[in-house]
């Protein structure tokens, strides 16, 4: 459900300046004062170094029920527990089997997710009315000294409206959320750009249910094979419970439809350039999300692209760079007047895997291979 307008949120910039550390500012005014709004069930959005998260107190069910009320979420999808500390698994799950121990030690803080066994004291709408409780500890000073500082577990999906693209800046959790959320702490733009993988470590090998900031290779030079979940790749619709944020509603979707061109390049840029034009002949007003490698090809080729709108995303060699854009990009876009997107793939390896499971969702499974 919808949230009537009636907070006075308040924008609050917190100064990150290079190597900060978390205790530098636990005592600082502003996080004080958003912890003091966390602890009284009130609602904080933050910089973590994937998106700006949406902070209510985890444990506390009324004020879980406010974040949902606040992005209009669906009940039954499952919220990320927030921790300042691997010793704070302790109070929300039974026991930490071997393999989350070790992913733990090895990625957090860090854009990893770990599913487990939930305890008695996470109440169920924090997890969607599962078994289980997806929880990580982020990389972000801003984040874990607002953690530090609240003392308590908190449940935070990404700062926006629901299906909407994540935020990576607190602007644009303003454009979404203004006036449903308590504060928003400003702490520039993210790094990692995408959501954290989250990984099912309720079995004996790990399943990752969500791709993200931590790749598939990187999980497996620690633990050895890691499984996918069949709807990471094959978007096909799920019914029923899910098991992890990202997987079963639209998401990260601009305001215009979107369809996206798999394959690789040159055939990939002559496709999208040729669609481009067919769409355009046909009344549409283009936006293009690109890498640069597909302006370089349009300078060789003679291709006017002035005409469209065009967010350039980085460099196919460069995956990370990518994720870090791809959110941005749709939001510009969305500024614009476009009626018909165009979305370039890349490669699924690595940080790409991410990506293109985003780009896929933003299309609705909306697809041209090339």
């Amino acid at each position: 459900m919808e949230v009537k307008v009636q907070k006075k949120t308040k924008l609050r910039p917190v100064a990150v300046p290079p190597g900060v550390e978390p205790e530098d500012l636990v005592n600082t005014p502003v996080i004080q004062e958003a912890a003091r709004v966390l602890r009284e069930g009130g609602l904080v959005a933050f910089p973590t170094e994937t998106v700006y998260g949406l902070g209510a107190t985890g444990l506390d069910s009324e004020a879980v029920a406010g974040v949902f009320a606040a992005k209009g979420r669906p009940a039954d999808n499952p919220l990320i527990l927030h921790i300042a500390a691997v010793e704070d698994l302790q109070q929300i799950v039974p026991e930490v089997p071997p393999l989350a121990r070790t992913l733990a030690q090895s990625f957090w803080p860090g854009p990893l997710t770990i599913v487990l066994p939930k305890g008695p004291v996470v109440p169920a709408i924090t997890t969607g009315g599962l078994n289980t409780v997806a929880v990580r500890m982020p990389d972000h000073p801003v984040a874990l000294a607002l953690l530090a500082a609240a003392g308590v577990p908190v449940a935070a999906p990404s700062a926006n409206i629901s299906g909407r693209p994540s935020p990576t800046e607190a602007a644009h959790v303003m454009a979404d959320l203004q006036g449903k959320v308590d504060i928003i702490l400003d702490g520039g733009s993210t790094s990692v750009g995408v959501e954290s993988t989250v990984v099912d470590c309720t079995g004996p090998v790990p399943v990752i249910l969500r791709p993200g900031g931590v790749s598939r290779e990187a999980l497996e030079e620690v633990v050895g094979r890691v499984e996918l979940d069949p709807h990471v790749q094959g978007g096909e619709e799920i019914h029923g419970p899910v098991r992890s944020p990202g997987m079963k509603y639209r998401h990260y979707a601009p305001e215009a439809p979107a369809v996206l061109i798999r394959g690789e390049p040159p055939e990939l840029f002559r496709r999208l350039t040729a669609l481009a034009n067919e769409l355009e002949a046909q009344g549409e007003t283009i936006g293009l999300m690109v890498s640069r490698e597909l302006l370089g090809y349009w300078r060789e080729h003679g291709v006017d692209g002035s005409r469209w709108q065009v967010a350039v995303m980085g460099s196919r060699t460069n995956p990370s760079e990518i994720a870090a854009n791809i959110y941005r990009c749709l939001r510009e876009l969305d500024e614009t007047d476009v009626t018909q997107i165009i979305l370039e793939g890349i490669s699924a390896r690595g940080v790409g895997l991410a990506v293109m499971n985003r780009l896929q969702k933003a299309a609705a499974n909306r697809i041209i291979d090339v």
